[in-house]
This record gives C-alpha cells, structure tokens and sequence, in this order.
C-alpha cells in the first residue's frame, strides 16, 4: 500500500460528476475574467512627461522603447545593488517568455525596466540567459513614479502611445502578475498544486514554506544561462 497521501478513488462515472461540478467554476471564472478585462479596456489613462531611460545602445526617450509600436508592457525587476544574484521570482517569472514575436500582431512590445545600472543590468540578463530587451531607470524617476522605486518591489506597467505622447493605462504588482505567468498555471493543475503551507489543501498533502519550491536565480542561470557571463 502506497505512504503517500492520494486522492480518494472512484469510478469514472463518479470521477465526471465531480469534473462537471468544477467545471462549471472554472467556466464561471473564464466569463469573470473576460469581464474584468472588458473593465481593463475602458479604464481612463494618465499622461506622462517625456522620461529617458538607458539602453543596450545608450539613452533612449519612453515614447521610442515602443519600438514603432502603440502599445508597451514593462515588467520591473527587482535589484539589489553589488548582488551576483537578483530576485528569483523576477528572474524565474521573466525566465518564462522567450517567444514575444507574436506581439507585434498587436501592435505591442513586452520589455524588462530594472533600477540597476544598464551594464550590470545587461550583464545579469546574459547571466541567467533571459531573452527579454532590458532598459535601465536608475537615472530617470521613471521606476519610481510608475510604482517600482529603487529598493522597492517588482511591478507591471502598460502603456498607450500616441505619436511622442505617452498615456500608463494599467498596474499591478504582487500576486496580480501571476496571470501573467504559465509556471503558476500549470502547477495549479497539478494534484499536490503549489505545495504551500498558506493554500487550502486536504490534510496529508505534501506542504513546504512558501518559496522553498521556487527556483533560484542561480540555478536559473544554470539552465539558460551564459557560463561566461
């Protein structure tokens, strides 16, 4: 007999009772969420002054990090001056989009902002092998006015263009990047799911600290990273 904690075992007719049950939830939560970006959509924008942030190629105006495009999502990294090793949420959350081509259909961009110097910021990205473009606000307020000051937490901001002008649209930080995330996503499917103490599961289910089961920025780095960098 097995030591692990299990599910109970039923018959398949019994089993798809219960999927159905869930399934309507998960119906339900797909129309709730349709209707929260319905309310995305209309929400009112606020106008920006003309911030510089710094490139892989030198300065760079906000208003030409859009790259031609009229729409532009930043994701604002954590940084710890002198650090070898960023946060590991950010890295192992940014670590997951290598394919972003497929915006441009939309008309938009998908960028990394970090308050690090552009040097150690380009040299970290090689670091643990990230395939996002990354720009630098240490010298701009711009991180600080958009909700990710110097020493302060990850965020995600979007913006709207319109010729040089730029409107911010939409922010969130915490646990409101995780729709952004397919890592959550998929562990969520999973029987044992995310393995923390803070989540509702049946008694016996393995559970550990939260974060203890994330992966680091060094072994990140391990696997996509550049050995030399």
């Amino acid at each position: 007999m097995s030591s692990n904690a299990l599910p109970p075992v039923v018959d398949a007719e019994a089993w798809q009772h219960q999927l159905d049950a869930l399934r309507a939830r998960e119906k339900a939560a797909t129309r709730e969420l349709d209707a929260i970006a319905a309310q995305r959509r209309a929400l009112p924008m606020v106008e920006l002054p003309g911030y510089t942030l710094e490139g892989e190629t030198g300065p760079v105006r906000l208003a030409d990090v859009f790259d031609g495009r009229t729409q532009l999502i930043t994701y604002h990294h954590m940084w710890f001056p002198g650090e070898t090793w960023q946060c590991g949420g950010c890295t192992g959350f940014t670590a997951q989009f290598t394919r972003l081509e497929f915006l441009a259909n939309y008309d938009a961009r998908f960028v990394i902002v970090t308050q690090g110097p552009i040097d150690e910021a380009l040299a970290y990205k090689r670091r643990v092998g990230n395939r996002m473009t990354w720009y630098s606000t240490a010298n701009s307020s711009f991180g600080t006015d958009v909700g990710a000051p110097a020493g302060g937490g990850f965020a995600v901001n979007v913006f709207l263009r319109d010729g040089d002008t730029v409107y911010r649209t939409w922010h969130t930080d915490g646990r409101g990047t995780e729709q952004l995330s397919h890592s959550f996503a998929l562990i969520d499917l999973l029987p044992y799911g995310r393995q923390e103490q803070w989540q509702d599961s049946p008694a016996g289910w393995p559970q550990s600290p939260t974060y203890s089961r994330w992966s680091s920025a060094r072994e990140i780095a391990a696997h996509y990273g550049d050995p030399v960098a």
